[in-house]
């Protein structure tokens, strides 16, 4: 694997040097090599170049999971440029706001996608601001003579003096979203712990689940498979039977993505066997997954280890990942050691040090940590005295020196003044066999404070779970009584953010009257 790159074209340069002729990307039957992707990123950035776009020009991208989205990103790399992918799911609301905020002089769309005019929203925004262009792509991008091309950008000789390079928005459901500044080796270092952790290799080919304008995407797309030579298939719309087929076609090892994604690939692999005996693993991310899932995964074939977990925000991706030789009883529950780097401490509400095995905030630093938000009026929230950034997540260390991730400080149901984890109560409701989904959330009420309600999705071909089903499962696992739902509601599908977090606020909204 290769470690000592200072930015990303130069890794680029090193990985075409180093093997030219494997294949890196795969995408509707086109295969594209370590050496081809330089070239048509060389060639795109000679194109863009034309257009203006240098050393720090701001420009946003939407494009879904195309190899030309890889060679894009590249392209930019090359010239130096900031670049902000955005998720195809932004509208003019989202997008707006983040090309008004970043002082975006390029927006590069497809003209559709999914049946939605991304030109015309990309309009509407450019003619709002004053020298913002907008560029279509749709699988073609601008190309030109390399060797109009300026210098290669300059490698600084340490991390701390790298510029930012990227610009990646936290997906925002009840305020604007929030822009995290990272450079090269920020996300570098968060791809090196990642693959050092699964053992990634040039054998290995991973299914990229995640929009490729998703910082997991941009990690599992092109660093990891820049950095160990391993392969990554697009999928431009992800469905579970698409996955099922392309893990098949192409050996897949990795079938990267959430737990949502994962609960309906155990569906695929269970009516398909067959087709998942290349797996080695599921790499998870974006949500914490139920230990139940983790069980079923594992048993899809004789060498698949499950889930393995990587936890992290956008402000600090993969500060934790769990490694394929961790024992079970961590895989199950935890979410994986620290990566090499990161420091991490377990924090009451005064930001002391809460006692060993004990429950606080998780707040963490290390090299995977951005250079702040766009808005530096965000930052003194976002952080703790000494450079600790705060996840808002609640957490202790398992007897592996884990992550398990209890709940969210925001996401603790006060009843009657006692604490309940939300999260405890769906790991158990995952183990109900008439349970496909759930989540569970607290809602006002005028006699306890807050009453505890499960939003459940009940299995296909299942008897919809009823309130005292729900009822004497809990009793039966051990759960005291006063931390038993209240009430139950029964939906067809759990709202989620791109990342497969959980749109509690949503859920609030609808059921809190």
């Amino acid at each position: 694997m290769i470690t000592d790159a200072g930015n990303l074209w130069e890794l680029v340069e090193l990985r075409a040097a180093l093997t030219p002729q494997a294949p890196l990307m795969y995408d509707e039957g086109r295969v594209t090599t370590c050496a081809e992707l330089r070239v048509r990123a060389e060639e795109a950035a000679a194109g863009l170049h034309a257009l203006g776009v240098g050393e720090g020009t701001a420009v946003s991208w939407q494009l879904p999971t195309w190899t030309e989205a890889a060679v894009l990103v590249l392209a930019l790399a090359r010239l130096g440029a900031v670049q902000n992918p955005m998720l195809p799911s932004y509208r003019e609301r989202e997008v707006g706001f983040i090309a008004r905020q970043t002082n975006c002089e390029l927006l590069i769309v497809p003209t559709e996608f999914r049946g939605f005019d991304h030109l015309a929203l990309a309009q509407s925004v450019a003619d709002g601001i004053e020298g913002m262009q907008v560029l279509v792509a749709d699988r073609e991008l601008p190309t030109g003579d390399p060797a109009s091309l300026p210098p290669v950008p300059v490698r600084r000789r340490h991390p701390a003096d790298d510029p930012v390079r990227w610009i990646f928005y936290t997906s925002g459901t009840t305020a604007d979203p929030k822009g995290a500044q990272h450079t090269d080796r920020t996300i570098m270092a968060t791809a090196i712990g990642y693959c050092e952790r699964v053992r990634a290799t040039d054998a290995d080919i991973s299914l990229v689940a995640f929009p490729f304008t998703h910082i997991g995407g941009i990690i599992i797309g092109i660093y990891q498979s820049l950095l160990t030579g391993a392969g990554a298939v697009m999928m431009e719309t992800w469905t579970p039977q698409l996955s099922t087929e392309l893990i098949a076609r192409h050996g897949v090892t990795f079938p990267n993505g959430a737990p949502a994604i994962h609960t309906l690939l155990l569906e695929e692999a269970r009516a398909h066997p067959e087709a998942y005996q290349t797996v080695r693993a599921f790499p998870s991310g974006g949500a914490q997954k139920p230990p139940q899932l983790h069980e079923d995964l594992k048993a899809i074939n004789d060498h698949c280890v499950g889930i393995v977990s990587g936890y992290g925000l956008t402000e600090m991706p993969i500060l934790s990942q769990s490694g394929v030789d961790d024992p079970d009883e961590s895989l199950r529950d935890a979410e994986g050691r620290p990566q090499a780097g990161v420091e991490i401490r377990i924090v009451d509400r005064d930001l002391d040090d809460v006692e060993p095995g004990g429950v606080g905030e998780l707040i963490a630093r290390g090299p995977q940590l951005m250079r702040g938000y766009v808005d530096a009026s965000l930052n003194d929230a976002a952080f703790a005295p000494g450079g600790w950034l705060r996840t808002g997540d609640l957490a202790r260390l398992d007897s592996f020196g884990a992550v398990v991730i209890t709940g969210r400080l925001k996401d603790v149901i006060i009843r009657k003044g006692e604490n309940i984890s939300a999260k405890e109560i769906e790991d158990l409701l995952f183990g109900h066999p008439d349970i496909a989904d759930v989540a569970v959330l607290g809602l006002p009420d005028p006699d306890l404070g807050e009453r505890c309600c499960a939003v459940i999705v009940a299995s296909e071909g299942s008897v919809p779970p009823t309130l005292p089903d729900v009822f004497e499962f809990l009793k039966a696992t051990g759960l005291m009584v006063q931390k038993i739902p209240e009430q139950i509601e029964l939906v067809d599908e759990i709202p989620r953010n791109p990342s497969g977090k959980v749109l509690k606020n949503e859920l609030r909204e609808r059921f809190g009257d």
